[in-house]
């Protein structure tokens, strides 16, 4: 077990990283943003107005750096996959191998299963239970007790497997603290065992948001799958509930599954889909002024993070990152000809002459959007290939695979992470906080690098006061932590992690 994390309260320095690339620190004695209010349980911050004047507010000095203390409040859970804090002071996860929903008690770790689900389907690295997300009015005494999930399951009959994804609303049962009553939101949508995003969440509209990975086609095992983050749902197709072009799409529901009537029209149609042309968006979270926000996994640069507008395009699989033509071409390993795509064996780093490939360039349309950061652009000569991660090559890229991603609101908790994001990454073992402007369009200075240690961060919740973080790691799996090269021996797997804010000097 690292030192840095133990089963017993540890003081430990969680300073503020550099990145390798440049520094970033607290600079000026200026003023802290004014509060975002409301304030929602489940550590979505609801913001109803754009906030100008900086108001009168605490001074953040230069120089003043974070300390927190540290401690594994569980461990050996399997595979958790998504964390919420509760209403009711416990922390809610899912788990994606086990299929519970169980509640832990973050003082002393005791765990409380809500529900097991045994009809999600799970046999490979990206399926089973997923995503979670509370009712705002949970346990407010207004007949809303609700708790969504979602998860995969198999249409085909055994041994076959075709998987589809459904989001369910449960009713939570204050006497027996378990989840019944199932109600199926919405059926049908596209499951995979790759690249399924599983971002789900209530906005400060009320509508429910998800969001759906391009399912890890055209590459691996899926290589001769087309990716279809680009193609639109015909209104036949709506009409149907035919759901199968929704891949590499963010989707916006009533909660009770339906068609919102304002959601955009895309080519003439509308449909759920409230965003599109994305490869893996796992984190997704609302900041000041209802806007919202999403990071996603690029392929072997370009990680994301994206400000979603209802309509827009970004771009996925024609542009990864920005449209630069560097570092990327998209190659159409399911349009290979004249040799089949089926008769090729998969390349990270060169696909024969028979794959099509198109720049970045040559992709044009009216609604595209280019990111806000990338998490790296690197140049074409940039060399992908690294001994120090042997046959794990992707650890050794320059992305940061990010897992989750939650808005720190101005006014709450740590002098200085005013109107930020914080997003936790697989590969790093770390949480990068992004500094956004007044405005929230754009990105000031380099992000920070947080909470280091030799795990798989998977997502993080905030106590109410914002001074606590929960983290969770995977059970397995690679990752480089804080020293690099590739590892598969994690410090905490399957754990709670918790850095609780003491002081600023």
């Amino acid at each position: 077990m690292s030192p840095f994390i133990s089963r017993n309260l540890a003081v430990v320095l969680a300073r503020v990283g550099l990145l390798t690339t440049a520094s970033w620190s607290l600079t000026g004695c200026g003023q802290a943003g004014p509060p975002d209010e409301p304030l929602e349980s489940d550590a979505q911050a609801i913001v109803a107005e754009e906030a100008e004047d900086p108001g009168d507010t605490d001074e953040v000095c230069p120089g003043e750096e974070p300390t927190f203390t540290s401690r594994e409040i569980v461990r050996d859970l399997s595979f958790p996959m998504r964390i919420v804090w509760g209403p009711d002071g416990y922390l809610w996860l899912t788990e994606r191998t086990a299929k519970r929903v169980v509640r832990v008690r973050p003082e002393d770790g005791l765990q409380k299963t809500a529900i097991t689900i045994p009809e999600a389907f799970q046999s490979g690295g990206q399926d089973g239970l997923l995503a979670l997300a509370l009712h705002p009015d949970l346990l407010k005494h207004k007949g809303k007790d609700y708790v969504y999930v979602s998860f995969t399951y198999n249409v085909a009959a055994d041994p076959a497997v075709d998987r589809r994804t459904k989001i369910r609303r449960y009713t939570y049962n204050r006497v027996t603290e378990t989840l019944g009553s199932p109600v199926d939101v919405i059926t049908g949508l596209p499951g995979s065992d790759d690249h399924n995003s599983a971002r789900l969440l209530f906005g400060p509209d009320g509508k429910l948001y998800y969001t759906i990975g391009d399912q890890g086609n055209n590459q691996f095992a899926r290589m001769c799958n087309p990716n279809r983050a680009q193609e639109l749902p015909t209104a036949a197709e709506v009409a149907a509930q035919d759901w199968q072009k929704y891949v590499g799409k963010i989707l916006r529901l009533n909660v009770d599954g339906s068609i919102p009537k304002d959601n955009p029209k895309i080519d003439g149609v509308r449909s759920h889909i409230y965003s599109y042309g994305h490869r893996n968006a796992q984190g997704l979270t609302f900041g000041r002024g209802d806007k919202l926000y999403a990071n996603e996994h690029g392929p072997k640069s370009d990680d994301e993070l994206n400000l979603i507008q209802a309509g827009k395009n970004y771009g996925w699989p024609y542009v990864a990152g920005y449209q630069d033509d560097q570092a990327y071409t998209y190659d159409n390993w399911s349009a290979s000809s004249p040799t089949p795509c089926n008769e090729l064996s998969w390349s990270d780093f060169a696909p024969p002459p028979s794959v099509p490939r198109q720049l970045e360039s040559a992709f044009s349309h009216p609604d595209f959007k280019e990111p806000l950061l990338t998490f790296y652009t690197v140049p074409n000569d940039y060399v992908f290939f690294d001994w120090a991660c042997g046959f794990s090559q992707y650890i050794c890229w320059p992305t940061i695979a990010p897992s989750s991603l939650h808005y720190y609101p101005a006014g709450h908790g740590i002098r200085g992470w005013d109107h930020s994001l914080l997003m936790t990454s697989l590969k790093k073992g770390a949480v990068y906080q992004v500094k956004l402007s007044p405005n929230g369009k754009t990105v000031e200075g380099e992000p920070a690098v947080l909470f280091q240690t030799t795990n798989r961060y998977r997502d993080l919740a905030m106590s109410p006061d914002r001074k606590t973080f929960y983290i969770i790691t995977d059970t397995a799996g690679n990752t480089s932590g804080p020293t690099g090269g590739v590892t598969t021996v994690l410090d905490n797997p399957g754990a709670i992690l918790e850095f609780k804010y003491t002081t600023s000097h």
